[in-house]
């Protein structure tokens, strides 16, 4: 059940995120962020009632810390999206947030098998192979891989902090960790002056991204209390899978040999991470 939870997760992330993208393209990055976490919490809300939990100030504050890491990987990444080529910057920032559960569980004695450590080297090897671009716009590229990055360390954190509150919980680390990064980025965009109001014809896009990605918060929460941390966070980093797809097909990207070969080192070495990590 773990492992079916953490596919569909990986498949409902890549969708979100796909839209997300596509929202990103026609409107601001704050706005697509904010409306689409709203669109988050009123699911959440909704769900609350029919996955009930035991509330507690704990299970709420690590939701809350988790939500601030997050929103913060959110903003980066939608920007990430926005500036770079979709099927180069979600393997990125896969691979990313699926090394800090890893290194996370290293040092907290966790000790994976050796094919784990290899995946995690071959990680770090795709990032430079999927950040190779002819365009001749370096900074550009640069700066989106950076972006990537950092958007995949914040949701490493989302995962590593969500982890933390009780299994008994239930779905209530998800409303503290939505309702901290409403806060924020509202807050960002209020001291920017961004107005967050969408363009038009994005809003429906937008909300679609919201629902999608709280659904596949819901399912990690799930996976993640049926298993383990290290297990279910690698096998939802398979998420670029259906992002790559939407991406090829409905956008028509193309990718450089390089930068594919990086692409299917990325997903091979988050494949290989999950079955060393299976127990």
């Amino acid at each position: 059940m773990t492992v079916i939870l953490a596919a569909a997760c990986a498949v409902v992330y890549g969708t979100a995120d796909f839209f997300g993208g596509l929202a990103t393209r026609r409107t601001q990055v704050l706005s697509v962020v904010v409306l689409s976490q709203i669109a988050g919490l009123g699911l959440i809300l909704a769900l609350l009632p029919l996955l009930p939990g035991a509330f507690s100030d704990t299970a709420l504050s690590w939701g809350l810390a988790a939500g601030m890491s997050g929103a913060a990987g959110l903003v980066l990444f939608y920007r990430a999206l926005a500036t770079g080529v979709m099927s180069v910057v979600a393997p990125t920032t896969a691979v990313t947030s699926a090394a800090l559960p890893v290194v996370f569980g290293l040092a907290t004695g966790e000790r994976p098998a050796s094919w784990a450590l290899v995946g995690v080297a071959l990680a770090l090897g795709s990032v430079l192979l999927v950040s190779q671009d002819s365009s001749g716009g370096g900074h550009g590229s640069v700066a989106s891989v950076a972006a990537a990055l950092a958007a995949g360390a914040g949701f490493g954190g989302f995962f590593v902090l969500l982890s933390m509150a009780s299994h008994e919980s239930g779905l209530w680390p998800l409303v503290g960790a939505r309702l901290s990064s409403v806060t924020v980025v509202a807050l960002l965009a209020l001291v920017t002056r961004r107005t967050l109001r969408p363009r038009p014809g994005s809003l429906h896009i937008i909300v679609a991204a919201g629902v999608l990605d709280m659904t596949a918060n819901v399912l990690f929460l799930l996976a993640q209390q049926d298993g383990l941390l290290s297990l279910v966070a690698v096998l939802v980093s398979l998420y670029p899978a259906s992002t790559l797809l939407l991406a090829r097909h409905v956008l028509g990207e193309r990718l450089r040999a390089v930068q594919m070969t990086g692409v299917a080192c990325a997903l091979g070495a988050v494949a290989l991470i999950a079955v060393a990590q299976h127990p």
